[in-house]
């Protein structure tokens, strides 16, 4: 790994330089270097954290899980442009910050550094959150906030989840006309290799503008947006975890366009625990899939595990939390989570503080080490 140093950390210490890499050409290296990229589906930066330890190649950020963990409701448009484009350009500089942290470590408790690529953020744009000139307001938003690459869909405004009933879709020049302003605004930024996933629901949709209906209008609808030359990748939403339909959705469209390459949404809405054969994602790949997806992959695990100790707690009082601690330090310190002071930067404040100059604000002196109780 090339390592590199930044006035951002004290001497000594280094970042991949990476750091310094436009993310939405590192996506598309990632996708030239390997068979796909994967990213976990997360709704806040100390998820998408998560996420960049553990070393996966991308992080997803849904529209669906912006609305549960910032507004604790559901994936109907509720929330607007500008929100969820915060969310993201948060998301984007939490990573960055996330790396510095990491590479100081605790050096006054031993704790080592620890180098970490800064994954890329692929994030939902839903419709556009309206006309053309508003899909130019959120690429300009998206692409100066950090964003990666940005999925958009051919349904109304307002849109509804792709797994919910009632979708209709906008006429097929209405849409392609927003991937074409899509495009413009990224190459007038500069951001020629910002990456656009054109999305399609045209097997579910029970209204648009054509006659076509189910997987036939899906087909149809993502020839003619290959056939504009921008989407990077198509993903088509389908309605259940069915291989057949999958399959014969790629293999119609590859047809006319051979490299072809897709993403596909490895659905929390599909019971997968039921196939008898779910799809792997070497499979999917084989397909042509290049970016592999779970959309609400965070919230799940959050709900499971947070219920988990609420339980705990309910039954066993101060137990149940000692039982969640005794569980966080067990073994060979696989939860990064377990000093929530470490993980979120303590040490790195205290020490660029003093280096700063303001080690009486963030740190005091206690026999030649900072002492953390001087302010936390």
């Amino acid at each position: 790994m090339d390592l590199r140093p930044t006035p951002l950390l004290p001497d000594g210490y280094r970042v991949p330089a990476s750091r310094w890499e436009n993310q939405s050409a590192r996506l598309r290296k990632l996708m030239e270097e390997k068979p796909y990229v994967f990213g976990p589906g997360i709704f806040d930066p100390h998820g998408a954290e998560l996420v960049m330890y553990f070393g996966f190649d991308a992080v997803y950020f849904s529209g669906y899980s912006f609305a549960i963990g910032h507004l604790g409701t559901t994936d109907m448009d509720i929330y607007s442009s500008v929100e969820i484009a915060d969310g993201a350009r948060r998301i984007v500089s939490a990573l960055r910050k996330f790396q510095l942290t990491m590479a100081l470590g605790d050096p006054d408790k031993d704790e080592a550094p620890v180098q970490l690529e800064i994954p890329p953020v692929v994030a939902d744009m839903d419709v556009g959150y309206g006309n053309v000139f508003n899909v130019m307001r959120t690429t300009e938003l998206y692409v100066n906030g950090g964003v990666a690459a940005a999925h958009i869909e051919d349904q109304v405004m307002p849109k509804r989840c792709g797994h919910i009933a009632g979708k209709a879709l906008v006429s097929a020049d209405e849409y392609i006309a927003k991937l074409k302003m899509m495009r413009a605004v990224a190459d007038d930024l500069g951001a020629r290799d910002f990456v656009i996933i054109s999305r399609t629901d045209g097997i579910s949709a029970t209204e648009a503008p054509e006659s076509k209906r189910g997987l036939e209008l899906a087909i149809d609808r993502a020839l003619r947006y290959l056939d504009t030359g921008i989407p990077d990748l198509l993903w088509c939403e389908f309605p259940t975890a069915e291989r057949g339909q999958t399959q014969e959705f790629h293999e119609q469209v590859r047809k006319r366009f051979p490299d072809a390459r897709f993403a596909f949404n490895y659905s929390s809405s599909f019971k997968w625990m039921n196939e008898k054969e779910p799809m792997t994602w070497d499979e999917l790949s084989q397909m042509g899939v290049k970016f592999i997806f779970i959309t609400l992959a965070a919230q799940h695990a959050m709900g499971y595990g947070f219920s988990q100790l609420l339980r705990d707690l309910k039954e066993k009082q101060q137990d149940g939390y000692i039982d969640l601690q005794r569980l966080e330090h067990a073994g060979n310190g696989e939860v990064p989570t377990k000093s929530h002071h470490l993980f979120t930067g303590v040490p790195y404040h205290h020490k660029m503080g003093e280096l700063m100059g303001m080690g009486h604000r963030f740190g005091s002196k206690v026999d030649g080490k900072l002492s953390k109780e001087a302010v936390f």
